[in-house]
């Protein structure tokens, strides 16, 4: 078992953890949390000895086998099976051996060599790899690419392969869903759920933790304090205890109200579809935990917007891609990759993009934010349409040598007239006091936004738009990097938000909570999905079997 006995660790002259106690028993499966700068990625670094405690007292089995994810980027020829495969120490560590006899004259070490390899699982290493480069997405064609051919994201996806291909007793996950898509989250969470050893998660996903947790370690004010069950429970256990606390109440039970008024609108007028139903469940257990969003540090809301033209969007017999690259044959077509688009987005309503990675979510999203022009069709905008759009490439609208004040004082001279706010709003006070809401005060306005965090640099493109007053929100992955606190934030803003909402998300809770009905994007077209997110992961998971079966078939 792992045993942290008044442990204490400093980071600088900030104490971390207090002289704190804890145990994690072999076979556990924990999420760990704590608010931003807690010391989750710290005790990350003691658990896997690259760190040492200030104080106290922490062991490990010397026995055990550790996994995690390498945070570099990889840089190889190599193939992805081979990358992946390489992971594996335990085959290495065998192959090591086989040579190293071969290269004496010894016969009984060289058979014990070989029998080992084959414990290993030598013979069906290349199946395994590949099981795992699959699962996460890859297609077969990419099985034998060069590492260094792939972007960055897809590289981080198979470092993550390469860490579950990896025999251990503790993996350690941190933040592994960060470059996912929910086809390949949904696979991650059936193979984890599998993992027979002790495993510690760092994550923001809140359905992604509640799959595969049983244990919930919090750092609350430098203690570990922890709870049997998943992060669901912990949270519901968290807000009794809030419950409980002195001079909290006026602030929860506003929260409470205010949640509960959006929950009676919704009941009010949902229909009786699966979508709506989820979303009502969703909003409901945000009432049951209202103190723990009341004790939140960040909250905003979205503007009234000017005008909700109805229809916002009309499709008409669509079909989207890319233009042919400027260096291309004179005459050379467009890649077209979804055809005949026939839909409308109507004044409130809130549509969830579903779809396997690669079937055109982002591209959709990103022609109806006039980002890229249909290849054939029509998209007609509403009168007055103003569109919010979150990128899933969010540093494509920030400058990294500019300062936040700066972004704002820019978007304040370059924003239309017909949807420009009070000229109060656009003088530097205003922006600086908007800033303000979004947690950007004081030095923060004038440091660099290439210098700031990936979460930090996220809400400052929600604080741009929500400036702007849109009144049809795009949102291509708007949570990859925000903690958990800011997605409940982002959450609670989109249902009082009082426009249209289309949203591309791998998060499953903010998809449950915010969309009524789901637009699937697959096999070439764009059509209504009937049935609620259960339903998807099940479509993901017999798409992924096919994809497997025809593989191997192949």
């Amino acid at each position: 078992m792992i045993i942290l006995k008044n442990v204490t660790l400093r980071r600088g002259s900030k104490v971390l953890l207090d002289s704190t106690s804890v145990t994690l028993n072999p076979g556990e499966r924990v999420g760990l949390v704590g608010r931003n700068g807690a010391g989750k990625s710290s005790l990350f670094a003691v658990l896997n000895g690259s760190l040492r405690e200030d104080g106290g007292d922490f062991s490990i089995p010397a026995t055990w086998r550790m996994a995690q994810v390498a945070q570099d980027m990889p840089e190889t020829g190599q193939s992805a099976t081979d990358f992946v495969i390489e992971g594996d120490t335990v085959l290495q560590a065998a192959q090591a051996e086989v040579t190293a006899s071969e290269a004496g004259e010894d016969g009984m070490r060289i058979a014990y060599a070989y029998m080992a390899l084959q414990d290993a699982g030598a013979h069906d290493a290349p199946a395994r790899a590949q099981a795992l480069i699959l699962g996460l997405g890859f297609t077969v064609a990419e099985l034998d690419r060069p590492v260094n051919s792939f972007s960055g994201g897809w590289r981080m996806r198979l470092q993550l392969a390469r860490a579950l291909m990896s025999p251990s007793d503790l993996l350690l996950l941190d933040e592994p869903t960060n470059h996912l898509d929910l086809d390949a989250l949904v696979w991650l969470e059936a193979w984890l759920k599998n993992y027979t050893g002790t495993m510690v998660v760092i994550s923001h996903d809140r359905e992604f933790l509640d799959s595969i947790t049983s244990v919930t370690l919090h750092i609350d004010h430098g203690k570990l304090v922890r709870y049997s069950g998943n992060y669901s429970k912990f949270e519901d256990m968290r807000a009794e205890q809030m419950l409980l606390q002195q001079g909290a109440q006026a602030k929860q039970q506003e929260k409470a109200a205010h949640l509960q008024k959006f929950i009676n609108r919704f009941k009010a007028t949902a229909s009786k579809a699966k979508q709506a139903q989820s979303r009502i469940k969703a909003l409901e257990r945000m009432e049951k935990i209202a103190p723990v969003l009341a004790d939140a540090d960040f909250q905003f809301s979205f503007k009234e917007p000017a005008s909700l033209p109805n229809p916002m969007l009309t499709i008409s017999d669509a079909s989207i891609g890319y233009p042919a690259p400027a260096d291309a044959p004179s005459g050379t077509s467009p890649t077209t990759i979804v055809r005949q688009i026939s839909r409308s987005v109507l004044a409130g309503q809130r549509i969830g993009i579903l779809g396997a990675n690669g079937q055109g979510k982002s591209t959709l999203v990103k022609t109806v934010a006039d980002a890229l022009q249909p290849v054939a069709g029509e998209f007609l905008r509403g009168k007055g349409l103003n569109i919010g759009y979150f990128s899933q490439q969010e540093l494509d609208v920030l400058h990294p040598s500019e300062t936040p004040l700066e972004h704002m004082m820019r978007l304040a001279r370059e924003i239309p007239a017909n949807i420009r706010p009070s000229a109060m709003d656009c003088r530097e006070q205003g922006l600086r006091n908007f800033l303000g809401t979004f947690n950007f005060s004081g030095d923060m306005v004038k440091q660099a936004v290439g210098s700031m965090s990936g979460g930090e640099k996220a809400r400052l493109v929600l604080c741009m738009i929500v400036w702007q007053r849109p009144n049809l929100l795009l949102l291509d992955e708007p949570t990859n990097h925000l903690d958990l606190v800011t997605r409940e934030a982002l959450s609670v803003a989109l249902n009082e938000f009082q426009g249209s909402v289309m949203l591309v998300s791998h998060d499953r809770a903010l998809l449950r909570s915010v969309c009524d009905e789901f637009w699937l994007v697959s096999r070439g077209g764009v059509t209504g999905f009937e049935g609620d997110l259960d339903d998807y992961q099940v479509y993901l998971l017999n798409e992924a079997r096919q994809r497997r079966a025809a593989a191997i078939a192949a």
